[in-house]
């Protein structure tokens, strides 16, 4: 009995000491979440510089700075139409100090046209959505339409003539695109590039005919008579453009699209990290510079109650279900 009894006292004791350990792990743990962030945030943009994804997280940078109470260090890697810097991400450790810039193309575009080395919804901590953009449809200023019925009309009295600035091939810009010459029964050539920028600037040089880009990167062109807007392509007009008609009021009824943008960590970034990003992302959409910046570049911020990390994943999914057969019904593939 006494040899049970001390055995008893022992293994008390010992649970007790495992009862300790424990609690000073999970107080480590705590201490090192509480902690975050330590050093400097990198975000990384699968495009180029200037463009619609890398004008938003600029935008956003400094409230997340003043919140996180650290640097953010914006990388672009762009190329494969975002999948490169996607990847990355994916790849990352999952510390919370690598996010990416994602959405509409890396997440539910490339995964189907492309050979990816991740899955959009597994290898992804979902954060916050941000934006969600309209596209415009733009032609150079010297095109002789006026609107967006003339510029149907001088697509079909020049079949197979005119060019089609994309920013990639099986990218969102290409895909709108297709949509367009399914809608109207047009036919022109697709010209791509390595990103939405360089397009631009092509189109604005004249180099190219028209375009269907995100609002936010060809809104400032528009407003500065580079280029001519023609139609946004949703059902009511831009608050930061209300003289640009939409596609419904222009003569194309029902030619809606809009490209959104999110942020995202690797998967199994701790919760704590998500919930301290989420909530600074949070305060960032709030803040009225930020609002304003963002809707003077046509782009458009998801509503409170649908910027919780579940609310993207299920946005992210519901988007996925929609588009993934439309696309594939399109015969869209990447070269």
């Amino acid at each position: 009995m006494r040899n049970v009894a001390h055995c008893v006292r022992v293994s008390a004791a010992g649970l007790a000491a495992a009862t300790i350990l424990g609690a000073e792990v999970i107080g480590v743990g705590n201490a090192a979440a509480q902690a975050y962030p330590e050093r400097p945030i990198t975000i990384i943009v699968p495009f180029p510089a200037g463009g619609p994804s890398d004008a938003l997280v600029r935008a956003l940078s400094e409230q997340l700075r003043t919140s996180l109470g650290q640097t953010i260090i914006v990388e672009n890697v762009s190329g494969a139409s975002g999948s490169l810097g996607t990847s990355r991400v994916a790849r990352a450790a999952a510390d919370g100090y690598t996010l990416g810039i994602g959405g509409y193309v890396p997440h539910v575009i490339n995964p189907v046209v492309l050979s990816v080395p991740y899955d959009p919804m597994r290898d992804f901590a979902p954060i916050a959505p941000l934006a969600t953009s309209a596209h415009l449809i733009a032609a150079r200023k010297t095109l002789p339409a006026n609107d967006l019925k003339g510029l149907i009309a001088w697509l079909k009295a020049n079949p197979d003539m005119a060019t089609n600035g994309t920013s990639g091939v099986a990218s969102a810009i290409h895909l709108a695109g297709i949509f367009f010459q399914r809608e109207t029964g047009t036919r022109f050539a697709f010209v791509p590039y390595r990103g939405s920028v360089p397009a631009m600037q092509d189109l604005v040089a004249g180099q190219i005919d028209f375009m269907i880009d995100v609002a936010s990167g060809s809104l400032p062109h528009a407003r500065a008579g580079s280029i001519k807007a023609y139609a946004v392509t949703k059902g009511s007009r831009l608050e930061a453009a209300p003289e640009i008609p939409t596609v419904d009021e222009a003569g194309l009824a029902g030619f809606h699209m809009s490209t959104w943008f999110a942020l995202y960590a690797p998967k199994a970034t701790p919760r704590d990290v998500i919930a301290k990003l989420n909530a600074a992302v949070i305060a960032a959409l709030a803040d009225p510079a930020v609002r304003k910046r963002l809707a003077d570049l046509g782009q458009e911020i998801f509503p409170r109650e649908q910027q919780a990390p579940e609310a993207l994943a299920a946005f992210q999914k519901a988007e996925i279900d929609k588009w993934s057969p439309i696309i594939k019904a399109a015969g869209l593939k990447a070269e």
